[in-house]
């Protein structure tokens, strides 16, 4: 029986864009600010996801440096202005654009990130996608990071929709688990820093690996139409 779904909500950093190495680069940038070089680029790839205050409030806490609010926002800004200057390396993954295109009509769509609004704003406006959202969530419009499930309620609740009538497609682990957290159906996709068995912890409907197999995924086992016939996994 097909899954009656009414919205879908999509994360952004390695779900819809290739934007690892540049949030690496661009955190890392922030730290050299206040001296801050021992940091490994895989620990920042593993915090993706939580939200920049979180992430930086973890480093200074590993570096035994006290945790200052007015540090954490500063450095905030400044690894947010170094994301957005390297807006012209960020690359949609393959079909996301065509994906977008074909659940306009058919259901809500919404972004959820725990980047922040000004980056956001950024990237979707260089990437000519904005049109395709009727909702979007960013870390500055709530209080709690992934894994709580704050901001997937949030950007149900402007869509109109229940949750138990979203889907939502996520990349990362603290992703998936406030998804279902919260009733949600999930398609959880391997193009982040998550391997197919960490993200099958979080129990999501399915896992692929790349956004075509989630397109087919949806279209095959939901209320929407059906313009792709077959299963790729």
């Amino acid at each position: 029986m097909s899954v009656f779904i009414e919205a879908v909500i999509f994360d952004w950093d390695a779900t819809l864009a290739d934007t690892h190495k540049i949030i690496v680069s661009a955190f890392q940038q922030a730290l050299k600010t206040i001296d801050i070089t021992n940091i490994s680029d895989a620990y920042i790839e593993r915090c993706i996801g939580i939200g920049a205050a979180k992430t930086f409030r973890e480093i200074l806490q590993t570096a035994n440096l006290p945790v200052n609010e007015l540090i954490i926002k500063d450095l905030v800004e400044r690894k947010s202005q170094n994301q957005i200057d390297l807006k012209n390396s960020v690359q949609l993954f393959c079909g996301v654009t065509n994906f977008l295109e074909l659940l306009q009509g058919k259901v809500k769509v919404g972004l959820a990130s725990m980047n922040n609004k000004a980056v956001i704003d950024t990237l979707i406006h260089a990437k000519g996608i904005e049109k395709y959202f009727q909702a979007i969530i960013t870390a500055d419009d709530v209080k709690l990071s992934k894994p709580d499930p704050e901001i997937f309620l949030k950007c149900a609740q402007q869509l109109n929709v229940e949750p138990s009538k979203c889907i939502v497609i996520e990349d990362s682990l603290f992703g998936v688990k406030a998804a279902k957290a919260v009733g949600m159906s999930c398609i959880a996709i391997t193009t982040g820093s998550y391997s197919r068995d960490e993200l099958e912890q979080a129990k999501p409907d399915v896992i692929v690996t790349n956004m075509e197999q989630a397109k087919i995924y949806l279209f095959n086992n939901t209320n929407l139409e059906r313009p792709i016939e077959g299963n790729v996994w």
